[in-house]
C-alpha cells in the first residue's frame, strides 16, 4: 500500500512527465480533459491533491497512457489494450521451406532452451529427401534453391548454442514407419534414411537436443513453440498465435513440461524404440 501523500507525489510526477513525452502544455490536457488550466496547474503543483477518478481517467485518455500508471498502481504506462496487443501477436504461417517469422524467434532466442511440438516432423531433423518428398510438387524448379537455402537456415540453428527438447506424439512416428497417414506415398527408401538420421541425431546430439515420443491417447498437443522465458508461439495451420507476456510463456512451458513427465519414452529410450520402428520396415 502507498501512502496517499505518496501517491500524490507519484501522480504528479507521472503526470509531468506524460505531458512532456507528448509535448502537450497545460492549456492543452484542460481542453481535452473539460477543466480549467488551473485544475491541471493544481495537480501539477500540489504534493497532496489527487483527481477524482472521472478526471484521472479523462488525464490518461488525453495522455495515452494507462490510469492506473499515473495512479501508482502499475509500473507500466502502456494503456490496457496496448499491453494486450504487444503480448498476442497473429503472424502468418505459410506454407513454406523459410519461415522468417520462425527463423527470427530461433535468433532472438539464441542461447535459451527451445521446447517445441511440431505439427509432422521436426524440420530440423528432416532428410534432404523428406523435404523434397514434402516440398518439392509446390516449390517446382525452385526446389533445389529453396532446400538449400533452408538447409543453411538449420545449420545456423544448431549452432546457436541453444538446448532443443522436442516432443512428438507416437502415432506421427508409427505413420512414418509405416507409410501411413500423413506418409502415405511416402518411399521406402525415404522412411528408412529418415528414422535412420532421427536415430543418430537423438545421440549424437544429446543432451543438447532431447526428443521424447508421448502416447496421444493419454495426452495431449497442439502444435507449439516454447522460445525460452521470451516467448511462446502456438500454430494453428494458417496463422501462428505468439504470446509474449511471462504468464502465459510459463503455461506453455508448464504443458511442455507435462508433455515430458507423461511421455513413454524419455530421451535415452528414444533411439531403441525407433530402431524398432526400423526393423518393421525391413520386415
Amino acid at each position: 500500500m502507498i501512502d496517499k501523500r505518496d501517491r500524490a507525489v507519484l501522480f504528479r510526477s507521472r503526470l509531468a512527465e506524460a505531458m512532456a513525452d507528448r509535448a502537450l502544455s497545460q492549456s492543452a490536457l484542460a481542453r481535452a480533459t473539460g477543466v480549467d488550466r488551473s485544475t491541471i496547474s493544481q495537480l501539477l503543483m500540489s504534493e497532496k491533491r489527487l483527481p477524482n477518478a472521472q478526471l484521472a481517467a479523462d488525464c490518461a485518455a488525453a495522455l495515452g497512457v494507462s490510469a492506473d500508471w499515473l495512479l501508482g498502481l502499475s509500473g507500466r504506462p502502456e494503456p490496457v489494450a496496448d499491453l494486450l496487443a504487444m503480448s498476442l501477436t497473429e503472424t502468418e504461417a505459410p506454407r513454406a521451406l523459410i519461415d522468417e517469422a520462425i527463423f527470427g524467434w530461433h535468433r532472438e532466442a539464441a542461447g535459451y532452451k527451445i521446447r517445441h511440438v511440431p505439427a509432422t516432423l521436426p524440420d530440423m531433423l528432416k532428410t534432404r529427401a523428406m523435404v523434397q518428398w514434402e516440398y518439392s510438387p509446390q516449390l517446382g524448379r525452385t526446389a533445389e534453391q529453396a532446400i538449400g537455402a533452408f538447409e543453411d537456415r538449420l545449420a545456423w540453428m544448431r549452432g546457436a548454442r541453444s538446448d532443443y527438447e522436442i516432443a512428438l506424439p507416437l502415432h506421427e512416428m508409427d505413420a512414418l514407419a509405416t507409410g501411413s497417414g500423413y506418409y502415405a506415398g511416402l518411399p521406402v527408401d525415404v522412411r528408412r534414411g529418415q528414422i535412420d538420421r532421427m536415430i543418430e541425431v537423438s545421440e549424437s546430439l544429446y543432451p543438447a537436443l532431447r526428443l521424447y515420443l508421448f502416447d496421444a491417447r493419454r495426452v495431449f498437443s497442439a502444435p507449439i513453440t516454447v522460445f525460452g522465458p521470451l516467448l511462446a508461439v502456438l500454430y494453428l495451420g494458417r496463422h501462428y498465435l505468439a504470446f509474449r507476456d511471462s504468464l502465459r510463456v510459463e503455461s506453455f512451458t508448464r504443458h511442455f513440461d507435462w508433455l515430458v513427465r507423461e511421455a513413454s519414452f524419455g530421451a535415452r529410450d528414444v533411439p531403441n524404440h525407433l530402431r524398432a520402428l526400423r526393423a518393421r520396415i525391413d520386415d
